[in-house]
């Protein structure tokens, strides 16, 4: 349903800790955004934390199968602050997904509400458990 591959995620969370993430008091390349994804009846929801991020600042784009995420949180500060302690990061954040073929990709709805993006994708028809009836073949009579 979903596949989650992205090898240079963990390789971007190592350099981050080895030579200083956000909190170093320099501006540093964000992480990707937290993510949760289950599926719940007939759907996949996947809900990413952008807390601080303008809803307009965010795109949501499907090619293929590949979900991509975007979002920008920009500074609020005006020009005359001075800056005392900033560990928030700024800049661009970006995640992709790869969806199986069985998720319908043209139906996916997006809310963003409390700093949470949530985006639901109905699982394709086809692709839906369904029972199968089991009949029994008509029984030959020997003359």
């Amino acid at each position: 349903m979903l596949m989650r591959t992205d090898p240079f995620r963990e390789f971007d969370r190592l350099t981050q800790q080895l030579f200083g993430g956000a909190g170093s008091g320099t501006w540093s390349k964000p992480s990707s955004m937290p993510m949760d994804a289950y599926r719940s009846g007939g759907e996949l929801v996947v809900s990413f934390d952008l807390p601080g991020v303008d809803p307009s600042a965010i795109e949501v784009d499907v090619e293929r199968n590949v979900l991509t995420v975007k979002a920008e949180r920009r500074p609020t500060l005006g020009d005359d602050v001075q800056v005392q302690v900033s560990e928030r990061p700024l800049g661009v954040f970006s995640r992709q997904l790869f969806l199986g073929d069985t998720l319908d990709t043209d139906r996916i709805s997006a809310d963003y509400d409390a700093g949470v993006l949530t985006l639901r994708i109905p699982v394709a028809e086809q692709a839906k458990a369904r029972r199968i009836t089991v009949g029994s073949a008509p029984k030959e009579i020997d003359a």
